[in-house]
């Protein structure tokens, strides 16, 4: 009988092969149904998260913009090379550049900043206020030389940069933040330097340099840093670098501790903390004093030191 017994093994086997036969070429759906499994726990196939947008920001000139706000053109054209979207209005503008940033917004949130030179820096604190009427965040909002009697900073604005002209005629808007302002606050007065004016100073390297750096990283800059954001209100030493820091820090002064080493822990000049601070000296340091130093909102290693100005 071990003929038999070869014969049923034999048959066993070919049924065996056939029905492997039949699993990988008479059903491919399930086979690649299991490949697509197999798939699905592949480590390199594991979704990664979506890159954060790098933001909108919109740009409005002052008047007779073509002519005398034409950093405002340069300050976009560079954003763009670094992969930010960038639009510029005339100030005339106003409602429309609002309709387009809450458009924008709806169809794809991300970081707006708002930036406009003379009339168009009064725009764009009006265009802030409409936001803030939506319940639409502004990561950072600059005014270059804004005109006088423009509006107060929002509540909805994260960060606030005025760069002005207290002499100017033409600007010299020294602007406040409206009462109960949360958000960053720093202005920078540059009347001692004589080489800017007001059609010059929205054209200038120095500052486009560091609005870039601050736009590009608005996805990742917190909007609400460690400590109390304490507001700033600087008259740039003629000679002197512009730095534009984003708020002040309160610190408390440590035995031993003189304005140099202050200076030298923050990574900021001398002058900072003196015009601050008025009165202070290293004669009247008092351990446990609360004193205000400038601050970026980023790691200071990730926020170019200011280059020399090229104008």
């Amino acid at each position: 009988m071990n003929w038999l017994a070869n014969i049923r093994t034999t048959s066993a086997i070919t049924a065996l092969l056939s029905a492997c036969t039949l699993w990988s070429g008479s059903t491919p759906s399930i086979a690649r149904h299991v490949t697509v499994l197999n798939r699905s726990v592949a480590p390199d196939a594991v979704s990664q998260p979506e890159p954060q947008p790098l933001g909108h920001a919109y740009l409005v000139r002052g008047i007779l913009g073509l002519l005398f706000s034409r950093g405002m053109n340069g300050l976009a054209e560079h954003l763009q090379q670094d992969g930010v979207t960038a639009d510029v209005y005339d100030f005339t503008s106003c409602d429309t550049v609002a309709e387009t940033a809450l458009k924008d917004y709806y169809e794809a949130p991300a970081p707006i900043a708002l930036i406009g030179h003379s009339m168009g820096g009064r725009c764009v604190l009006q265009v802030a206020s409409k936001l803030r009427d939506a319940h639409i965040p502004v990561s950072l909002l600059v005014t270059v030389d804004p005109v006088h009697a423009s509006p107060g900073v929002p509540a909805n604005v994260e960060r606030y940069i005025n760069i002005f002209l207290s002499d100017s005629l033409l600007g010299g808007g020294d602007v406040r933040s409206e009462q109960g302002y949360p958000g960053h606050y720093a202005s920078f007065d540059l009347a001692t330097h004589a080489d800017v004016s007001h059609i010059t100073i929205d054209k200038l390297a120095i500052i486009h340099d560091q609005l870039i750096a601050k736009i590009v990283r608005l996805s990742v800059t917190p909007s609400k840093a460690e400590g109390e954001a304490a507001p700033l209100h600087y008259v740039v030493p003629p000679d002197t670098p512009i730095e534009l820091w984003d708020s002040g820090i309160p610190v408390f002064v440590r035995p031993g501790d003189t304005l140099r080493t202050i200076t030298e822990a923050h990574r900021v000049p001398l002058w900072s903390i003196t015009q601050i601070n008025p009165g202070i000296s290293n004669q009247n340091l008092v351990p446990g004093e609360r004193i205000i130093v400038p601050r970026h909102l980023l790691p200071t290693n990730a926020i170019p030191r200011p280059p020399q100005s090229r104008r």
